[in-house]
């Protein structure tokens, strides 16, 4: 028999997985990769585990920066996409109304019932881009506001609303946004009288070192672009879905009701990307205002079947296996055996975040010794010590993190909102192994130090 046969191809160039992304794709991943001991070989996967090819299990928090939400091939949404795939719809034919676009239009309104409209691309960036065209269109005013530090994505437009010099260095020029503080209503309140704002951008926790905005903030600040005829836009791309405690993680403030919000990531279920922007019937009308704008704004893959399946698929499960209660259970519990650790370790400085949303950060420690190693690393590039935690978790304990943004000793972790106890255990047992050896002041955590200081410098 000829023909494409997938099994075939991955069992004879499977192996060359890292060779190959360095002739052909970013040539810089495997380098990072190598540097740092994440040049793994992972064989499959389940839940809240990878497996490599000696039947080592992995357990994952981090949950692909929160797009699996639900773990890595959840059943439901698996068998979803087969059902949707043998239904052998007439997707994507631009001139008809599918049912499954409207149903989980439907169901995601649901929990946001202030909102009334959906569009849907197909990932979190392009939910950001709708939002600020959106936002601009029915206000009639260019600039949007965005916070220092924040993310929102890197096309153009997204790009323009992020918070870190290092992704904007060199595309310029960029839209004509403003940045202001988080929580600075002073500052908001400065941009709003110049009469030209459309609209604020905002993460209700910033994914770029777990920083949950000020109580209070959103519903002033809410307040505020209201009176000034301007937008508040919610980006929960990461914070979404259950991923705070709650299913969006702007309502755990009272009053906050966004004119725009996006989502995407676990959305998909891991497995189609998709990206929504819930928005207020008038906003959608002035955009969509007659038959001749019917495709100012749309995405050519954007509603196609598999992706509404899947979104769907998702919000069932999230309902029937109580997802959003699971994640303010066991969020509470490793954040709360994790904060009793920081009287224990000189140089873990707090840990903070909401449900599932984690963030563990190191500080300068106070002792002699400790101190001299803390300065050597920070001499060299601050966000070093994170990123010494982060590797013996991997190479000793097969627990996959990342720190949460460059130039921060900060550790984020966003793992599948399904975990449990056994998974919280694990992980604290692992966190004061480290942490034990890194306050030991020797053994392999100092000495691969030093080669990452080497490495930085070298990179300089």
């Amino acid at each position: 028999m000829t023909g494409f046969n997938l099994a075939e191809l991955l069992a004879e160039r499977g192996g060359e997985r890292y060779d190959l992304h360095t002739r052909h794709l970013n040539h810089q991943l495997p380098r990072m990769l190598r540097t740092i001991g994440f040049d793994k070989v992972y064989e499959r996967a389940e839940g809240a585990y990878f497996w490599d090819a000696e039947g080592q299990d992995y357990l994952d928090m981090l949950a692909g920066f929160g797009v699996m939400g639900l773990g890595r091939h959840h059943p439901v949404v698996r068998r979803a996409l087969h059902d949707v795939l043998d239904a052998g719809l007439p997707d994507l034919t631009r001139f008809d109304c599918q049912p499954l676009p409207g149903l989980l239009a439907e169901k995601l309104l649901s929990y946001a019932p202030h909102l009334d409209r959906v569009f849907f691309g197909n990932s979190g960036t392009e939910a950001v881009e709708t939002a600020l065209k959106f936002a601009r269109y029915a206000t009639g005013k260019p600039r949007v506001l965005y916070c220092t530090h924040a993310f929102h994505g890197l096309t153009t437009g997204s790009l323009s609303v992020n918070g870190e010099d290092g992704f904007r260095d060199g595309f310029a020029p960029l839209l004509p946004d403003t940045a202001i503080e988080m929580g600075d209503l002073e500052a908001l309140a400065k941009e709003l009288a110049r009469g030209d704002v459309a609209a604020l951008v905002v993460e209700p926790i910033q994914g770029k070192g777990v920083l949950p905005t000020p109580p209070g903030f959103l519903r002033a600040a809410q307040e505020l672009l209201h009176r000034h005829k301007g937008l508040l836009i919610a980006d929960e791309v990461q914070t979404g879905l259950g991923r705070t405690g709650d299913f969006f993680a702007y309502q755990h403030e009272d009053g906050v009701t966004p004119d725009l919000v996006c989502v995407a990531k676990a959305l998909s279920g891991g497995y189609v990307p998709v990206g929504a922007t819930l928005g207020k019937d008038w906003i959608f009308k002035k955009v969509y205002s007659s038959m001749d704008r019917v495709l100012v704004h749309s995405a050519s893959f954007g509603s196609n079947a598999q992706a509404m399946a899947a979104g769907l698929a998702v919000l069932s499960v999230m309902e029937d296996e109580q997802i959003v209660a699971n994640a303010r259970h066991t969020g509470d519990l490793l954040r709360t055996r994790l904060a009793a650790l920081t009287d224990k370790y000189e140089l873990l400085h707090e840990v903070r975040g909401r449900g599932l949303m984690i963030g563990i950060e190191f500080g300068r420690p106070k002792s002699l010794g400790l101190r001299s190693r803390w300065t050597m690393l920070q001499a060299a590039r601050k966000g070093l010590f994170a990123q010494l935690v982060v590797v013996p978790l991997l190479q000793r304990h097969r627990i996959l993190t990342q720190v949460s943004g460059d130039h921060l000793e900060v550790i984020k972790l966003i793992p599948p909102l399904t975990i449990g106890e056994r998974e919280v255990d694990r992980f604290v047992d692992a966190f004061t192994a480290v942490m034990d050896e890194a306050h030991g002041g020797g053994g392999l955590l100092w000495d691969f130090g030093r080669t990452l200081v080497k490495q930085a410098v070298a990179n300089r």
